[in-house]
């Protein structure tokens, strides 16, 4: 038997990912037929029967000897939007006299052929092809063309002639093999292979010569004989005088293979089908096929004149059985005194305690739903049931509803995590989102700091019209509430109102109107708060004047991303501005507290210590002076959408606090960053230098040299602090962990930082979620790790996973693309179908294909070899030098993945 851990891996790309256009190279047509004075080739893309796109032409060529065209033609549909019976329909046109039309010249077919886009075992065909012409007929491009492209072996050929040609497309396969590199190259023995080929070919052309010429003597000696000879070629022989096209289509690095679109599975109806008498009893539709489509199942003795058609009408709705069922189950007059008192059995409580451990996007089941109605008085006791008894309700029943409500005073108090999850936008009846802000209302403002940027994406659910008028507010608990704390509170009111202000400023097409007019509504309701509070003047004051200090940042920054001046001048134009007297940034007085840490107050500008980097957007790091005399440095960008980077930051924010409470400091450095509109914001630049400077300046083991530097300690082993290899590698693995839960992509030299203390983080989030610009990115980015950090993360993965399903519609980049699937992609990463030490394993042996993975690719991309390596080196060599204390935090399993990638990591670095 076959050993399945031997076989050799394979690598593939599916073609839903190849958004190449479908091309082909028309090179020229072999054979004895002579070129007309104008001859011009169409393509088109045909599947199911039907064209997909319209004819592409080739350019003019003046006529020649011989029909060559040498031009590539692309076609106006890619690959990943071609079905797997795609195939090319190429029709060669002359220009012939027409004797009716005194020798008008008009567009007559030379010829036709079809060549199909896929093999039979689903590959897409790549290289040089050559193809059957069919003479005198436009190519067919129908699922049953009669031009295809390779002509079939049942006697097509005369029987001399046979031989050689079957020996020929042997060959000619090989030779495409060859040319793809599948076969070695051996420039000896490929000489004497050719040379034995073209004596091979020269000899068929003179057999084909003289079978023509014995052909046309017949002809003239008994044309009898000829009409019998020529009726016998027919049925058994083509003619000798054979035309081919030779094309050639795009070569891929790694094989093709036909990979449909998932979408998900369409709703079942519970509809029974109709019994076999009353199916026949029904009149059959007439069904017309159009050309080269063949009815389903026909020859058949069953029902095979017959189409299935999917109806999805028929998934939506309920089923007046199963509807009837469930109103009887759930009357109150029936049930409801009963359920009061019921108890589960061992077996049922073994399947609620199954249903209660579900993650917050599971969907429960018919039966599930109704198991949890049944005893819901119960499940009362449990704090983890309400989120899936809410989720049972039919809450269109007005008398189900009813008894819902009733019995929601009767739970037990709930986590935040499930308050928050009932706020989303599948939970829309107001009486449980009430119930969900009332269990906001216990949690202390530093706490729902945590967790504001949600709430506010939260607002668009809610019960409220876009008119003016207190009512409308009123009616929204939710918005009521932040309204409120958001007013008593400065550092919730100070993110509040720049979460607000960049709603009211997204006029993208995702942002509906109606969720625009909500978010101004609040902000206006907010303002009108602030004043009633008694310090609510100077709290409006501070959002103004930090407002005015944006403005002026955004003048200069718009200023100089126009300038096509040098980043010398454009640095020097912003110091001059910053330092002007008239921008009052010289002296702020009094101090004003920071939008991206209203904590800190600052008290002036520091022009000389002003950098302009050099990028496409020029953004701008300014240093402020703090009213404690220290230094608070930012980057400011203009034209860049900071939305994703603050959801990235503010997670990696509430994960170091959910690692904290587990006892787990894992030195995180989760910096502040606020996007003050769709197209502007402001970051916390923290003291780094990024990994590609750090190995460009320290030559030889460069992180061991960085760190040695700032942190010498002559009397440890290798001569840095003991206090910053710990910091190093706990923060290393920290990041490890959170940037796998986020699927976080790009990661590259320039975007991995180390601080001088021994910190390292990440920055710049463009991709998370799985996205990555590189193909076949590794799934994990650094292999020094620890497994507490991951399960103590899943621990809290209900809360997580809600946060981000309350950003679904929060328009940010990565979340955008598919919805619908943004909370699944991190739920993936939690593996919580898995126990504890099934996901540790999992996890671990993820680590450990990390390496195998990278250098896997690493052949894929041959022509940034260098840059793969470094890649790979940054991922490895950080943390190798601290083995010593890995061994306390990481499993003896962590610990042979630590090894095996210390001992890459040593060779890259080592490597000229």
């Amino acid at each position: 038997m076959t050993e399945y851990g031997r076989i050799d891996p394979f690598s593939f790309a599916a073609s839903r990912d190849i958004e190449f256009p479908v091309s082909i190279r028309i090179i020229g047509i072999d054979g004895n037929e002579r070129p007309t004075k104008y001859s011009t080739l169409l393509v088109q893309v045909w599947a199911g029967s039907k064209a997909l796109t319209v004819p592409i032409q080739t350019s003019y060529k003046p006529p020649r000897l011989e029909r060559r065209w040498n031009e590539w033609l692309r076609l106006p549909i890619s690959y990943k939007s071609i079905p797997a019976n795609s195939r090319l329909a190429i029709t060669i046109w002359d220009l012939s006299p027409d004797q009716s039309r005194n020798d008008v010249y008009h567009a007559t077919p030379f010829g036709g052929t079809t060549l199909a886009l896929f093999g039979d075992d689903n590959q897409v065909i790549r290289g040089r092809q050559k193809c059957y012409i069919h003479k005198h007929t436009h190519a067919d491009g129908t699922d049953d063309t009669v031009t295809p492209a390779v002509v079939g072996s049942n006697g097509k050929l005369v029987p001399q002639l046979a031989n050689y040609t079957e020996e020929l497309e042997r060959m000619e396969s090989l030779f495409k093999k060859h040319e793809m590199g599948e076969i070695p190259r051996v420039e000896w023995l490929d000489q004497m292979v050719f040379r034995g080929f073209e004596k091979k070919g020269l000899h068929a052309t003179k057999l084909s010569t003289r079978l023509r010429q014995r052909d046309r003597t017949a002809n003239a000696i008994d044309p009898n004989l000829a009409t019998d000879t020529l009726a016998h070629s027919r049925r058994d022989t083509l003619d000798p005088c054979i035309c081919v096209l030779n094309v050639e289509l795009p070569r891929f690095d790694f094989p093709v293979v036909f990979a449909d679109h998932e979408y998900e599975p369409p709703p079942i109806s519970a509809l029974q089908p109709l019994s076999s008498s009353q199916t026949a009893a029904q009149r059959q539709p007439e069904v017309h096929f159009g050309p080269g489509i063949n009815a389903i199942g026909e020859g058949s003795a069953d029902f095979g004149s017959r189409l299935m058609i999917y109806d999805p009408e028929v998934g939506q709705r309920d089923n007046p059985a199963e509807a009837k069922h469930r109103r009887l189950f759930r009357s109150s007059h029936r049930h409801g005194i009963l359920d009061r008192d019921l108890k589960p059995n061992a077996k049922v409580r073994d399947e609620l305690n199954a249903i209660m451990s579900y993650p917050p996007t599971h969907i429960l089941t018919p039966e599930e739903a109704d198991l949890v109605w049944k005893f819901r008085y119960h499940l009362t006791k449990d704090k983890r049931g309400l989120a899936k008894f809410v989720k049972s309700v039919n809450w269109n029943d007005q008398s189900e509803s009813k008894q819902a409500i009733q019995v929601l005073s009767r739970w037990t108090e709930i986590d935040v995590d499930d308050a928050l999850g009932m706020l989303g936008p599948s939970f829309d009846n107001p009486t449980v989102r009430s119930y969900a802000v009332n269990r906001l209302r216990k949690a202390d403002d530093k706490e729902l700091l945590l967790y504001l940027l949600q709430l506010v994406q939260a607002l668009k659910y809610e019960h409220m019209s876009a008119d003016s008028g207190l009512e409308n507010i009123q009616d929204s608990p939710l918005a009521q509430f932040l309204i409120q704390r958001a007013a008593a509170n400065f550092m919730l009111g100070n993110y509040f109102h720049w979460y607000l202000m960049v709603e009211c400023d997204d006029y993208s097409p995702e942002q509906d109107v109606r969720n625009r007019e909500i978010y101004r509504k609040v902000a206006y309701e907010f303002m009108t708060e602030l004043i009633k509070q008694p310090e609510g003047h100077e709290f409006r004051k501070t959002l103004l004047r930090q407002a005015e200090l944006l403005a002026i940042l955004s003048r200069i920054a718009n200023d100089i991303k126009l300038s096509s001046e040098s980043i010398i001048k454009k640095t020097d134009r912003v110091k001059v501005f910053l330092g002007d007297p008239k921008n009052e940034l010289v002296n702020i007085d009094p101090p004003l507290s920071m939008p991206l840490d209203p904590s800190i107050k600052i008290t002036s500008i520091i022009p000389d210590q002003v950098t302009v980097f050099k990028s496409s957007l020029n953004p701008i790091k300014c240093t402020f002076k703090t009213t404690t005399g220290s230094l608070y440095p930012i980057i400011f960008k203009l034209g860049d959408d900071l939305r994703q980077d603050q959801l990235v930051i503010q997670i990696i924010t509430l994960m170091d606090q959910l690692l904290r409470k587990e006892n787990l400091d894992l030195k995180l450095s989760p910096y502040k960053i606020l996007a003050t509109s769709t197209t502007a914001g402001a970051s916390q630049f923290i003291q780094s230098q990024s990994l590609s400077s750090i190995v460009s300046k320290f030559k030889n083991n460069p992180a061991l040299a960085y760190l040695k530097h700032h942190n010498p300690d002559d009397r440890q082993p290798l001569g840095v602090r003991q206090e910053t290899l710990d910091t190093y590698v706990k923060s290393c693995a920290g990041y490890c962990v959170i940037t796998y839960i986020l699927g976080v992509g790009d990661r590259h030299l320039d975007n991995l930082l180390l601080a001088p203390d021994g910190h390292f983080f990440h920055a710049d989030f463009g991709y998370i979620l799985g996205r990555d610009p590189k193909p076949f990115a590794p799934v994990m980015k650094l292999s020094k790790e620890m497994v507490d950090s991951y399960t103590a993360l899943r621990k809290s993965s209900n809360l997580i996973l809600n946060l981000f399903s309350l950003m679904v519609h929060a328009n940010i980049p990565d979340i955008r693309l598919e919805p619908d699937k943004a909370v699944l992609k991190v739920r993936e990463r939690f593996h919580l179908e898995m126990g504890e030490e099934e996901a540790i394993l999992y996890f671990e042996r993820v680590i450990e294909d990390t390496l195998t993975a990278e250098f896997t690719m690493g052949a894929f991309i041959v022509n940034t070899e260098a840059n793969f390596l470094l890649h790979l080196a940054v991922q490895q060599l950080f943390g190798i030098y601290s083995l010593i204390l890995l061994e306390e935090h990481v499993t003896p399993l962590g610990l042979k993945s630590v090894r095996k990638s210390m001992m890459a990591a040593i060779w890259i670095t080592q490597k000229p």
